[in-house]
């Protein structure tokens, strides 16, 4: 216990709400990427209404991201740029510092928001078109824009996770579970909104089913990483700085529920297909969906203040 209390001899980082929001939109943009692109290549024609919407998502949910770390960090959009661009006089040059997780952050930041740019607006020609014609992005050049952009995707949703376990505080550096659940749980919210704004798109009902589906495995996934979470803090000696955080922690395995819910829900359903999932489904699963992204968070503001 005394060493565990030296080795995390350091000031606590004092973050706010700003660095919670963005921790939550970033997690939101880069599962919804992943998911819709699972949903266009590993679906049918028939998931591509749904896929849109995951890459719309995606986008919206990605402007949410620079300007609440900007103004965490307190310095104004400079402080963000500072960490691309190198500014100082007769040394100008872009700034890529591999061993510097911050770094590492911004830049899978502002690539992954080229990807999410270029997906959004394809999404939006194709919806605008008033006869279906091929995509912009379509063949073998489109499947590896789309997989790459997945690859940056799962990144970002994770990275803040990794971020947290890389640093010297008690409770996030006790852990290596930290990642995958902010993967998982970002998976899991970004399905539940896609599967939440499939109401106002009839053509995307189809992929409801599905959309359980994939969220009941996503929060399985959550439930493991979460145990394993607390075994390894437990082990280190810093359990009982959560303690005081369990109406969070609570509501974080709710969201878990929610999500099992509408997999098992899904199940009962799936034979109708289409409008009529989402016809049997109803208020069900927008409730299944709220719950879900309360949970994602609960989840994050927990592990966040766990550690100040």
């Amino acid at each position: 216990m005394l060493l565990a209390a030296a080795e995390h001899f350091v000031r606590a980082p004092q973050w706010t709400w700003y660095i919670l929001g963005y921790f939550f939109f970033a997690g939101l943009s880069g599962g919804a990427y992943a998911v819709a692109t699972l949903l266009r290549l590993a679906g049918d024609q028939r998931d591509e209404a749904a896929a849109r919407v995951g890459f719309y998502v995606s986008f919206v949910a990605l402007l949410f991201c620079p300007v609440l770390l900007t103004v965490d960090l307190g310095a104004g959009w400079s402080r963000f740029w500072h960490m691309l661009v190198n500014v100082t006089p007769g040394d100008q040059s872009l700034s890529f510092k591999y061993w510097s997780p911050m770094s590492v952050g911004a830049w899978a930041l502002f690539v992954f928001g080229l990807f999410a740019t270029v997906s959004a607006l394809e999404s939006y020609v194709l919806d605008r078109r008033r006869e279906p014609l091929s995509r912009p992005l379509g063949g073998p050049v489109g499947l590896l824009f789309n997989i790459i952009g997945a690859v940056l995707a799962l990144f970002l949703a994770s990275y803040t996770g990794v971020l947290l376990s890389v640093s010297n505080q008690p409770v996030w550096s006790d852990t290596w579970a930290l990642g995958g659940l902010f993967l998982a749980s970002g998976l899991g919210g970004a399905t539940a909104l896609i599967a939440w704004l499939t109401r106002y798109r009839s053509e995307a009902a189809f992929s409801l089913a599905r959309l359980h589906a994939a969220g009941g495995y996503f929060a399985i996934l959550e439930l493991i990483l979460l145990v394993v979470f607390f075994v390894t803090i437990s082990i280190a000696g810093t359990a009982g700085r959560t303690v005081a955080l369990l109406p969070l922690w609570a509501l974080a395995l709710v969201g878990v529920a929610a999500a099992l819910v509408g997999a098992r829900g899904r199940a009962r359903v799936e034979p109708g297909g289409g409008a009529a999932v989402v016809a049997r489904t109803g208020t069900n699963a927008v409730i299944i969906s709220l719950l879900v992204l309360a949970g994602v968070l609960a989840l994050r503001a927990a592990v966040i203040f766990s550690a100040q």
